[in-house]
């Protein structure tokens, strides 16, 4: 008779990490624990990069948003990968490096915060989710120094602070908290200094998409490997807003009018619009003696 019972392992108590669990019973299953082998040269030649995603914060949340192109060397890969994922109800992370690992890695993210939520009944703290997301990075370090490399971007809604915030990394796991806004890949350059210009501490939560996709579009103009809005193709940037309420992926309808009255700004002035300033009173000492 076949014994349908599930294997000792799983009916033990154990940790809460499920990442721990699968590292004890299948290790070859983790992302980071694959070997590849000799003589392939530099194995990041080989797959697919996803390039830029950007995150900003605002007043009453934090919005992500990522472009739509892999590449690999010159060539696109893909023009309609998705880099911005739902972590879990509060949190989002977006994909930058070798695809196909960043996507296993964030799955591998989301079954780690839903099995903590499960084992310990109550999820984790947003810097408890940023520790976690460290860890899987700090393991695939050994493919990252083959060339496979994974940079993700995290963000959520902080329960406890009362605010959306923004965490970047590093290859070997670093992790740093961001203000305000961020941007990683290979047009987070272009999109950074985008952001600089465009972004105000008091943005509504439209007026931050504005702006999240406005750095891609500034991204993708300088950086081939950044896909623009594809209107022939009706491909548009993931964006993913997170709030008090929870976290949703923002309709592509939704992201289409707001690419729309995009690119017809752009028709006008092609390098975007003006960031405001504040012109120093004449008679104020800050303004230099210029009338």
């Amino acid at each position: 008779m076949h014994d349908s019972r599930l294997p000792a392992a799983f009916l033990r108590t154990g940790t809460s990490s499920f990442s721990d669990f699968l590292g004890e019973q299948a290790p070859d299953l983790l992302p980071g624990r694959r070997t590849l082998p000799q003589g392939t040269g530099h194995a990041g030649d080989l797959a697919p990069h996803g390039t830029t995603i950007v995150a900003a914060t605002f007043p009453g949340g934090v919005v992500m948003a990522g472009d739509r192109r892999a590449t690999a060397g010159n060539v696109i890969a893909q023009r309609d990968i998705q880099k911005v994922y739902p972590a879990d109800e509060f949190s989002a992370v977006g994909i930058a490096g070798t695809a196909g690992l960043a996507v296993e890695m964030v799955r591998l993210f989301q079954t780690e915060l839903e099995h903590y939520e499960k084992i310990e009944g109550s999820p984790l703290s947003l810097d408890g989710k940023a520790n976690r997301l460290s860890t899987l990075i700090r393991a695939n370090l050994g493919m990252a120094m083959q060339g496979l490399v994974v940079v993700p971007l995290f963000a959520g809604f902080d329960l406890r602070e009362g605010f959306g915030r923004i965490f970047s990394y590093d290859p070997t796991g670093g992790r740093y908290e961001e203000t305000a806004f961020h941007s990683v890949g290979s047009g987070s350059m272009f999109a950074r200094g985008s952001l600089k210009k465009l972004y105000r501490d008091d943005l509504s939560l439209i007026e931050c998409v504005e702006v999240c996709v406005q750095a891609l579009y500034d991204a993708a103009d300088d950086d081939s490997a950044t896909g623009g809005p594809d209107l022939t193709r009706r491909i548009f940037p993931v964006v993913h807003a997170i709030t008090a309420e929870g976290g949703a992926r923002m309709p592509d309808d939704g992201v289409a009018e707001v690419a729309n009255r995009i690119l017809g700004g752009r028709m006008i002035r092609p390098d975007g619009p003006n960031a405001a300033l504040t012109t120093p009173s004449s008679t104020s000492p800050s303004a230099g003696g210029l009338s």
